[in-house]
Parts: C-alpha cells; structure tokens; sequence
C-alpha cells in the first residue's frame, strides 16, 4: 500500500529524475574542486573529519571546510535520490522500472560516500579515486537510463553492423573515461601534496588517452553517417549530442594540455565527464526499443 509521500511525489517523479541526474553530475564537478584546491585530507580521517570530531576544526582551515562541504553534499543526494524513489513508487504502475532503478541510484550514492572514505584513509591512492569517479559516471548513466524510461521517444530497435557500432561506442567511451581517470592520476592535481601518483609518465598517458579518443571519436561519425542512411532518426540525434560533446572535451583537453594544467579547465573537464558519460548512455539507449 503506498504512504501518502508515494502518491504526493508522483507527479513530480520526471523533475525528481531530472534533479538526480543533474545532482550526480554536480557531484563529480564539487569532488574535482576538493582535488584541485588541495583540498583532499582536508579532513584526514573518515567517517569522522578528524579523531576528535564529525566537524572540521579552525585548524584544517579553508581545506577542511571544502573537504567536509563536499561531503554534506551527499546528504544532499541522498534526500533527491530518496524523493526520486518516493515517487517512482508513487508511479510503479505506469512506469514499472522505476522503482528498481531509482532503488539503484538511492544505494549507489552511499556507495559512493563508502569508497569516498576509502579513498581518505588510503591517502587518496589514484587507483580508488579514479574507481570513485567512475562510479559517479555509472550513476549518471542509470540517470539517464531512468529519465529514457520515464519520458525517451519511441523508436525502433537498431539491428545489424549499425547496433554493433554503437555497441563498440559505448565500450570505448567507458575506456577513455578510464583512461582519464589514469592521466589525471598520473598528473599534478592529486588532492594533497603528500599524495601518491600512479608512477606512470603523465605525458606518455596522455597520448594513450588522446589515441582511444580519436577511435571513439570515429566510430561517433560512424554511427552518426549510419544512422542518418538508415533513417533511424532518434539514434542520429543522439549520436550528433555524442560528438558534439565529444569535441567539447577534445578542445578543452587539448587546451588544458598545453597551458600545463590550469585548475579552472581541469574542473570544466570533469564537467564535460559527467555530461560526457550522459550522452554515451543516451547514444546507447537511443538504438534499443524504449524500456
């Protein structure tokens, strides 16, 4: 029997799924600026911020207030993913998959927050970082899942070469976010200065990077060309969202490359990773049938 919350929140279900997409993507670009102000043990321990207290003393400074606002952040998820579940439950009848997948989306944000304190008490090891953000991009692309099964168009299912293109799209989008989480490990912005890098040559990293984009960025204009031969209207739009976005985040990545890092483009990068790891989900979603 549904609580009087369901059935209030129900209507407002597509908002709810909108402000959790939205919400996650934050998310990534406020933990980047943890990292990019230094600010990664600005509270040393975890699930407290120091030994003594949940609060950030005077001591741990500017640092300490970033590192413990960002992590209030998550009850701030956490109360969107909850309402978001609320009101799929409210709606379980007209959109069965709701329920399961903001169930998914409401768990992985204390996920997130667990790994999150991993990656303090490890010292912020890159390794767990960079599991952490994509995490992050996996729960945007459950977001964006949700929103295709709430309001997506009607389409018809892609089949032959063309779904395959897509298919091997999307496997590659997920190596080159990978791949980034490894540059940006290998590279300057650690968090701390007393952190731990891979070991790998930033530079060298970066070229690997750049190489697993060119490819995605070809099968992108593959996919694009095909769908729009095909007449499969939903998938060209997608896929032109897709490499829009992908040249985005080439130009920016490029910029960023040779002006040494500045923290502002790094911050926009990451940005462009959550909006990145969105239009992915939706290029994939748009050849398939609607859920």
């Amino acid at each position: 029997m549904l609580t009087r919350a369901e059935t209030g929140l129900g209507p407002r279900l597509v908002p709810l799924a909108w402000a959790n997409l939205l919400a996650n993507i934050g998310i990534v670009v406020t933990g980047g600026a943890v990292r990019l102000t230094g600010s990664g043990l600005g509270c040393p321990t975890w699930p407290q911020c120091t030994d003594e207290s949940y609060l950030p003393h005077g001591e741990l400074g500017l640092h300490g207030a970033i590192e413990f606002g960002n992590r209030m952040l998550t009850y701030v998820l956490v109360a969107i993913a909850v309402a978001c579940w609320l009101a799929a439950r409210g709606r379980s009848a007209e959109h069965p998959r709701a329920v399961p997948l903001t169930t998914i989306i409401a768990l992985g944000i204390p996920a997130q927050a667990l790994l999150g304190g991993v990656t303090v008490l490890t010292d912020l090891n890159p390794w767990i970082v960079a599991l952490h953000l994509l995490l992050s991009m996996a729960i945007v692309g459950i977001c964006v899942l949700l929103l295709d099964h709430l309001r997506g168009p009607d389409r018809p299912e892609v089949v032959g070469p063309l779904r395959r293109a897509v298919a091997a799209a999307f496997a590659v989008g997920w190596v080159v976010l990978y791949l980034g989480t490894v540059v940006t490990g290998s590279g300057p912005h650690s968090g701390d200065l007393e952190s731990k890098r891979t070991g790998l040559d930033p530079q060298v990293m970066s070229h690997v990077h750049a190489w697993a984009v060119y490819v995605l960025l070809a099968l992108t204009l593959l996919v694009l060309w095909w769908s729009h031969r095909a007449g499969a209207t939903v998938l060209f739009r997608a896929a032109r969202l897709l490499l829009l976005v992908e040249v985005g985040q080439g130009v920016i990545g490029f910029w960023q490359y040779f002006t040494d890092l500045p923290e502002i483009l790094v911050g926009l990068h990451m940005l462009g990773a959550g909006i990145f790891s969105a239009a992915l989900t939706w290029t994939l979603l748009a050849a398939r049938p609607r859920g």
